[in-house]
């Protein structure tokens, strides 16, 4: 079966069960994500209702997807109402919930369940974490290739760690070409200037915005550190599953978020951070605790509809980073 999800979760159940794991939000913004959006608001779907809802909705009508887990906690509130409509339309669906009181025992429960319906062992669980642990070491290496060596760019790095939320379906597949692009990575030119742009965090959920990373390399600055999209990569190994999305932050208190992102920018000499929230989130509210347990500048930049960068936000953008320098 085709099994879509709402954001990153346990897909290593998913694999084990011999079933392909779908990012919704990966298979959105690939597929004329604008087009996405006007099917569903056609449906009924109001226009303050986050896009990325919208889009996720009309690929699950409009695809082979035979199955949508909703994260129903530690994401978007909305995943309640849109798995309510899917249901209306005879659509199967699925919860799962990362445990508001972060309690290991509370999410060992969630995991088993979810072997439980798919018939599988926590063994052939493991077993194929271990597979995907092998491809995440890789990861690892992209990303220190990103800040370390200035050899892979902002954009490349937040597409490949983004894609390893569903591993694009096909983890064998997607270590194959993740090999062939380390190996042709490593036969590029070192490019001593990069040392002298400003370094950037990006932080919040994957961008809409098509041209962001691009816009910004052109303006003596480079994105190091990309938050959200190296969390789906799981980039601490640990032995037990468990505890690997336990240590998974984008679910949990902003405070983990937090921490994270400011060992980061002492890690990586990170002079600002872009902070990003999709218009009528709730996460706008993150940006508060952002202020105030941050030291470093901060932009905060919301878009709602799948677009290239408007005149205002490349203003901004401009302004903010001439300011760093």
């Amino acid at each position: 079966m085709k099994i879509g999800f709402t954001t990153s979760l346990p897909v290593e159940v998913i694999f084990a069960a011999g079933h392909t794991p779908i990012d919704l939000n990966n298979i959105f913004i690939q597929n004329n994500p604008i087009i996405q959006v006007q099917k569903a608001e056609l449906s009924g779907f109001p226009r303050n209702i986050c896009a990325w809802i919208k889009g996720m909705y009309s690929i699950i009508k409009n695809t082979d997807i035979e199955l949508m887990i909703g994260i129903v906690q530690g994401d978007c509130s909305n995943t309640h109402s849109l798995m309510s409509i899917l249901s209306d339309e005879n659509k199967k669906i699925l919860p799962f919930s990362y445990p508001y009181n972060k309690d290991k025992n509370d999410l060992d429960k969630e995991i088993s369940k979810l072997e439980e319906y798919f018939n599988v062992s926590r063994k052939q669980t493991q077993e194929v974490k271990n597979k995907l642990d092998n491809i995440r070491k890789k990861l690892i290496l992209l990303d220190e290739l990103t800040w370390k060596e200035n050899l892979v760019t902002s954009f490349e790095n937040h597409l490949w760690l983004v894609s390893s939320s569903d591993f694009n379906g096909d983890y064998i597949q997607f270590e194959k070409d993740l090999d062939n692009f380390l190996i042709n990575v490593k036969t590029r030119d070192k490019k001593p200037s990069l040392n002298n742009k400003i370094r950037l965090a990006y932080v919040g959920v994957p961008p809409i915005i098509e041209d962001l990373y691009d816009f910004i390399e052109t303006l003596n600055a480079r994105v190091v550190f990309n938050e959200i999209q190296r969390q789906f990569s799981m980039f601490y190994i640990e032995e037990d599953i468990v505890e690997q999305y336990f240590k998974f932050t984008y679910p949990y208190s902003v405070f983990d978020r937090i921490k994270d992102i400011n060992n980061a920018i002492t890690q990586r000499n990170i002079d600002g951070i872009i902070s990003y929230t999709q218009s009528f989130c709730h996460r706008q509210l993150d940006y508060i605790s952002f202020k105030k347990h941050i030291s470093i500048p901060i932009l905060q930049l919301e878009a709602d509809q799948p677009q290239k960068l408007d005149a205002r936000t490349k203003l901004r953008l401009e302004s903010f980073i001439e300011m760093l320098g």
